[in-house]
């Protein structure tokens, strides 16, 4: 059946983002510690340097798994690290309890501030969430996912353009004549490290591309959709980076100095739906891989295993958000998790991955 530009070129780009801002800026928090840390210049560069990373990476990981039609994160790593693919498989994992555990205590935090009820109950009303979403499967997320992230642009176009209205009249001067601290590019590099590791969790989507020229253009896109919102947000966080540098969920803060309840109301909304995006995109990547294995024992995974499957990693998210802080979460555990992956995911796919592309095609 032919497939539409949008399902070869843009819909990668678009779920990649889907997948990316749960874990990796919808809070804000992450901006402040791998960007914003380095002074606004220093984050704006390093912006730019993981959005041509996230590019680049993209477009050779789907030119492999076109090739190799490795369609799910452990036959891709099958193909790519041998009898080594188990080490991304442990790190995968805990990337995945972890980044369950970041958007569960930020949905507490959020709900416990403007609803006024305990934070756990924000946290289990996510999980639930999440486990409805995946025990319909790979169709309805990827339409989910795609839909979303339209929404989403739309609501943080408004939200910056009226917070810079707002809070942004020396923001060329804080920008551009800003401080640029020194190990701006590591930071950048840290949060290439664990945000690409959800790269492979979208493979599903490179069934649709045809040929070389597909992967490869939409690679190139991936980097910079994912990571627009992104560089927005950041642009309205340097215009008032004092008071935000210090606040748990710095989108809140934000949302809170605009003081307009409409849209407040919609924004909530929104945040709360990159959460599920986020959440259900780990846990269906390991679903896939379970289903991979009962397909290979020509079985099918029961239906009720899904949703089974993401109420175990779910409850371990739970108990690690409750115990250990949003901070802490971020500043730790994506800290020491992001060198594993740049390990075991980028290094060998610039290297090895780049070498078996052009062998296979020759």
């Amino acid at each position: 059946m032919p497939t539409s530009f949008f399902q070869r070129i843009l819909l990668p780009g678009f779920i990649l983002q889907s997948v990316l801002i749960g874990g990796g800026y919808a809070t804000g928090r992450e901006l402040v510690q791998f960007f914003l840390s380095s002074g606004p210049l220093g984050g704006f560069l390093g912006i730019l340097v993981a959005t041509a990373a996230f590019s680049l990476i993209s477009m050779l990981s789907f030119e492999f798994a076109r090739l190799t039609q490795s369609y799910t994160y452990r036959g891709f790593f099958k193909k790519l690290l041998g009898k080594g693919w188990i080490v991304y498989e442990l790190a995968y994992f805990a990337l995945g309890i972890l980044v369950l555990a970041v958007i569960g205590s930020a949905a507490g935090e959020v709900v416990s501030e403007h609803l006024n009820i305990s934070s756990t109950l924000g946290t289990v009303l996510l999980m639930v969430s999440i486990c409805v979403l995946v025990a319909w499967g790979t169709k309805l997320i990827e339409k989910v996912l795609a839909g979303w992230s339209f929404l989403l642009y739309l609501v943080y176009g408004i939200f910056v353009y009226l917070y810079l209205r707002e809070y942004g009249g020396n923001l060329n001067e804080q920008l551009f004549y800003g401080e640029i601290k020194d190990g701006w590019f590591i930071s950048s590099i840290q949060y290439v490290g664990y945000n690409i590791a959800a790269l492979p969790l979208i493979l599903f989507c490179v069934r649709h591309m045809a040929d070389r020229k597909d992967s490869f253009l939409a690679g190139a896109l991936a980097g910079p959709l994912a990571m627009l919102p992104a560089l927005f947000f950041f642009v309205a966080m340097v215009a008032n980076s004092a008071q935000i540098t210090e606040a748990k969920v710095p989108s809140d803060l934000m949302m809170q100095q605009l003081n307009m309840p409409w849209l407040k109301a919609i924004f909530y909304v929104v945040l709360f739906g990159t959460f599920i995006e986020t959440g259900t995109a780990f846990i269906h990547g390991m679903n896939e891989r379970i289903a991979e294995v009962y397909e290979e024992k020509q079985r099918i995974m029961p239906k009720l295993l899904r949703p089974a499957i993401a109420a175990i990693v779910l409850v371990l998210s739970i108990y690690l958000a409750s115990s250990v802080g949003l901070v802490s979460l971020i500043g730790r555990g994506y800290g020491t998790l992001t060198w594993v992956f740049v390990v075991v995911f980028v290094l060998p796919i610039l290297s090895i991955g780049s070498y078996k592309i052009f062998r296979l095609s020759a």
